[in-house]
């Protein structure tokens, strides 16, 4: 087919923000106590709004809904997950009011069993199903509470005393439970402990915590996911106490801790949710499906050997870049997957079990085995696709990761994506967004980002700095953000741009900063420290006054003490925190910049929009300014995203393309 050439930035593309206003987003994956039902929660986006639904899947049937349109499925604790679990022929999961609901698989309407009071998550059943133990946060208070899976009783504290907690897991025989604890002024990347208790039952036959201890982290180690094989011997959590965040297993009779992974990869990542799962068990206990982040967030699904950590990499989803949310039931696994050109999918995976003489197995079109499995090869079979697959794959931008050396010869990485489209081709160098990643400790990975491809198959060049501070390279390189926020950051988006342009991939005369959070953040701190640089800047929801952010948090406690980290601590630290702020100084800004705020966000509270909007006003710097009702910190309503993009678009063209 010959391309029709145009200039970069002006082509038509197939990605239109309604089709993206629209997308299903898968969020978790379970498998049910029968080893054959799937249970996940997904999100759907519509007019008004969002909301997280459950689905059902049973062994020749097709997906249907469990949770009704009035109920959401949302675990409210910090940034939400944790929504949901399975046992037995119930799921238990987090609704409206903050409450859990116990609901089951057979349909019918969820009953509640807590009291609506407080937020929860990360509902976990003993093995012998009469009891719950849930995150449970309440006027700033965070810990583990129990309730008799009815709810017939009032739910009582089982463990506090930390500012945070997370991931409770029960072993085997319902006698330990482990979870994590972390202490301000910590983040959970920054150091938490792995504890366990033992768990003792009084005469009415209620659990309770017995001495809760630490196996291993501590304020500067920081553990996370930890799960008991299904023997109940060993224990497996993330460490990164060698650098690098490897899974390691303690074993519960001998009190000894044994790496099962090495080497300059990642096998976490920073856990910003409750619920996250990075590996699982296999049902027998002699292996371990684990995640693996290559450097470049190129993930890959691998089966290690526990006995001798022989790794067997399962090249059946070799075409997928990033995944999440695995779950194992016996050797039958669920997970959730994607690639830079394809959205995410809900993919399971089955092994065949010899079995001697047996009915011959019958794959169905939707993968289930009928009859008894004897001699099948393993296969991928895909549940559920995110509606957004409806495009063109050929003529999105893929990956690649790259690296640089930044301003002061270090080096920083990134992942570029090339201006794509099956109909046009370029003239000239394109124009490129250097789009920064919110957290600031978190990583720009390879999997779909509507964002990304919205721009590329218009024509623009898009590079995502995983800028000093980011996670996937090693502890030491996510701790270069101490104190350094507002530098690193800055520096390594707009030396990666200047490579690119070297590289001839970039016009050095069209860069524009974006970003949203603290990649918005990061965006009004280039414009000030950068003024000329870039032609123009994209702010969703970004921070301007750090002295607010910090000593005005309001009800945000999860991120409340993140500067003490990131910054420093107040008031010694208050000639940084000047100089980290870009309200304080704006009176650099010239070039034009577009921002974006939600009216109901928590995080990032719209005044800190406000006030730069109001300096930049004052000079008469051009500028747009749009709020969104009804919205939090970053966008549900399928109106808000279709808006969001088209005048970002807009501004774009207006400023850089035809500029």
């Amino acid at each position: 087919m010959t391309k029709q050439r145009a200039m970069y930035g002006t082509w038509s593309s197939s990605v239109e923000p309604k089709l993206l206003a629209g997308a299903l987003k898968l969020q978790d994956v379970m498998w049910a106590s029968d080893g054959e039902t799937l249970v996940w929660s997904e999100t759907r986006t519509f007019a008004g709004g969002s909301q997280n639904v459950l689905v059902v899947q049973r062994p020749g049937d097709s997906p249907h809904d469990l949770t009704e349109t009035q109920m959401s499925v949302r675990g409210r604790i910090g940034y939400g997950g944790g929504d949901f679990s399975v046992h037995g022929e119930h799921v238990y999961f987090a609704g409206n009011a903050g409450r859990l609901y116990r609901l089951a698989l057979a349909g019918g309407r969820p009953t509640p069993i807590t009291p609506a009071f407080g937020v929860a998550a990360s509902p976990a059943v003993s093995p012998q199903g009469d009891w719950l133990v849930y995150v449970h946060h309440y006027e700033g208070v965070d810990g583990l509470a129990l309730v008799d899976i009815d709810g017939s009783h009032f739910p009582r504290k089982f463990v506090y005393g930390s500012d945070f907690i997370m991931q409770p897991t029960w072993n085997a025989d319902g006698t330990q439970l482990a979870f994590i604890t972390w202490d301000f002024p910590n983040m959970p990347w920054d150091g938490t402990q792995l504890k366990l208790t033992r768990v003792q039952y009084d005469e009415h036959g209620v659990p309770y915590a017995e001495f809760p201890h630490v196996i291993a982290g501590d304020k500067d180690t920081s553990v996370s996911c930890p799960v008991f094989s299904p023997d109940g011997t060993k224990l497996a959590y993330i460490s990164d106490q060698s650098g690098w965040s490897h899974i390691y297993l303690y074993d519960v009779n001998t009190s000894t801790h044994t790496p099962l992974t090495t080497g300059n990869v990642e096998y976490g990542s920073p856990i910003w949710r409750q619920g996250v799962r990075l590996y699982a068990w296999a049902g027998d206990s002699k292996a371990i499906y684990a995640l693996r982040n290559n450097p470049g967030g190129m993930w890959a699904l691998e089966r290690i050997t526990v006995i001798d950590g022989h790794i067997d990499p399962v090249e059946e989803l070799s075409d997928y870049q990033y995944m999440t949310q695995i779950a194992v039931s016996g050797e039958h696994i669920a997970l959730i997957a994607g690639s830079s050109t394809r959205t995410d999918r809900l993919i399971t995976l089955r092994e065949a079990t010899p079995v001697g003489d047996a009915t011959p197995p019958r794959l169905t079109d939707d993968g289930w085995t009928m009859g008894v499995i004897t001699d099948v090869p393993r296969r991928a079979f895909i549940r559920r696709r995110a509606t957004t697959e409806a495009l063109d794959q050929a003529g999105l931008s893929a990956a690649q990761p790259m690296s640089w050396t930044s301003f002061d010869g270090e080096t920083a990485h990134g992942v570029y994506f090339a201006p794509s489209s099956t109909h046009y081709e370029g003239i000239g160098a394109p124009p490129l967004i250097v789009l920064v990643h919110g957290g600031p400790t978190s990583q720009q990975r390879t999997n779909f980002q509507a964002d990304v491809q919205f721009f590329t198959t218009r024509g623009f060049a898009v590079l995502t700095p995983n800028h000093r501070g980011s996670t996937g390279y090693g502890r030491a390189y996510m701790l270069k953000h101490r104190r350094m926020w507002g530098i690193y950051d800055v520096e390594d988006s707009a030396t990666g741009a200047t490579h690119l342009a070297s590289l001839g991939l970039a016009d050095p005369a069209k860069f524009v900063i974006m970003g949203g959070s603290a990649g918005g953040y990061t965006t009004l701190q280039s414009l000030v420290a950068k003024p000329g640089f870039y032609r123009a800047g994209v702010c969703a929801y970004g921070i301007s006054n750090q002295f607010v952010l910090s000593l005005e948090p309001g009800d945000w406690k999860f991120e409340s003490r993140y500067n003490d980290m990131l910054i420093g601590v107040l008031p010694d630290d208050a000639d940084l925190f000047r100089e980290r702020s870009p309200l304080f100084h704006a009176d650099n800004i010239i070039d034009p910049v577009i921002l974006f705020q939600g009216e109901d966000d928590e995080v990032v509270p719209k005044p800190q929009s406000d006030m730069i909007v109001a300096a930049l006003r004052a000079r008469g710097v051009t500028h747009e300014y749009h709020v969104y009702a009804g919205e939090g910190h970053g966008w549900r309503k399928a109106e808000t995203i279709e808006h969001y993009f088209q005048t970002t678009l807009a501004f774009l063209r207006q400023h850089v393309v035809f500029g």
